[in-house]
């Protein structure tokens, strides 16, 4: 049962601020409630757990040129573009109370409160006028979870383009010709609608969906910089290690696209055997991509061995059903 909401507004616009404190109230969420945080990033190219950095993102135009930043989650999916002309959200709690549909309805019920009729599809678009103007991810550690999105108000789409590197084949599978024709900003179906007031209706909307007579609704802003006990997450989310990683020579690497994502795995091989795995991927499913790069390493470079591994993994996951067929029809 739901006994207290949380209402967290972030005033830092620094992205690798604003994730550190993500995680921080995931870690502080407490079995009885729900916590709404709501935060904006700057000029911000933000990618997936597992993705690479250097093939996801014009990261030279975006940090070196322009002043901006490249971010990595927590969560899987897709790179995202954030700046001011948008907002972002994340739902906070615990497994039990953790509903998708839910937290969802808050977003849609907002958006359809300035009129715009909106809805969700595929496995994490809210879409409007058929076009998708809030991309969402998620992620579960423990007994805590945590669902989070863009909201498209106002934000710059030249530079979404310019920033981004969608691969060809992700373009073709979804029968499109650009990254912007399949997005849209909300501003363009209400005119005058803004960043704030559409947060304002999330919040009010968050109240209206979970609230009740006995629930306690706290509302705070945090400014991050001025919390030390976030100085060490920060220094995670904005190294390079964290966002950039190794990315070493690979003696072979496979790639292919599913209908849950991309996925490229390299191999690095020694006398046979695999010394090095890294696996990237737009998956939703984080921790089993991140579980594949430790399984693989020093097998012998043979397919059955590496298939029966990643089968071990989750032998009823239809990832791992894909990617076994894969590899099983490929030659090497």
């Amino acid at each position: 049962m739901v006994d207290k909401l949380r209402i967290i507004y972030s005033e830092e616009v620094n992205p690798w601020y604003n994730l550190a404190l993500e995680e921080y109230l995931l870690d502080q969420v407490a079995d009885d409630e729900v916590m709404l945080y709501l935060w904006q990033n700057d000029r911000t190219v933000v990618i997936g757990r597992n993705q690479n950095a250097w093939k996801e993102c014009r990261f030279k135009k975006l940090e070196k040129e322009d002043g901006g930043f490249l971010a990595r989650r927590l969560s899987g999916g897709g790179a995202v573009y954030h700046d001011l002309g948008n907002f972002n959200f994340t739902f906070l709690a615990d497994r039990d109370l953790y509903d998708l549909e839910k937290q969802l309805s808050v977003i849609l019920e907002a958006v359809r409160e300035i009129g715009i009729e909106a809805n969700f599809s595929g496995r994490n678009d809210l879409l409007a006028a058929e076009r998708k103007f809030s991309g969402n991810a998620f992620y579960f550690t423990g007994e805590r979870a945590y669902h989070h999105g863009t909201v498209l108000v106002d934000s710059d789409f030249e530079a979404l383009v310019g920033y981004l590197q969608v691969s060809e084949e992700k373009i073709k599978s979804k029968g499109i010709d650009s990254v912007r024709s399949r997005v849209i900003n909300l501003k363009e179906l209400s005119s005058e609608i803004t960043v704030e007031e559409l947060k304002e209706k999330v919040a009010a909307s968050f109240l209206k969906v979970y609230g009740n007579e006995e629930t306690v609704l706290d509302e705070k802003y945090y400014k991050p910089s001025q919390m030390p006990e976030l100085e060490q997450l920060f220094e995670k989310y904005s190294s390079w290690e964290w966002r950039y990683g190794m990315t070493p020579d690979f003696d072979i690497t496979f790639s292919n696209r599913f209908s849950w994502g991309e996925i490229q795995i390299g191999l690095s091989l020694k006398d046979g055997y695999i010394k090095k795995v890294e696996v990237y991927s737009d998956a939703m499913e984080v921790e089993l991509i991140a579980q594949m790069s430790t399984v693989l390493e020093e097998l012998p470079f043979q397919k059955q061995d590496i298939i029966a591994e990643i089968t071990k993994l989750d032998p009823e996951s239809t990832l791992i059903n894909d990617i076994n067929k894969w590899l099983t029809e490929k030659k090497f």
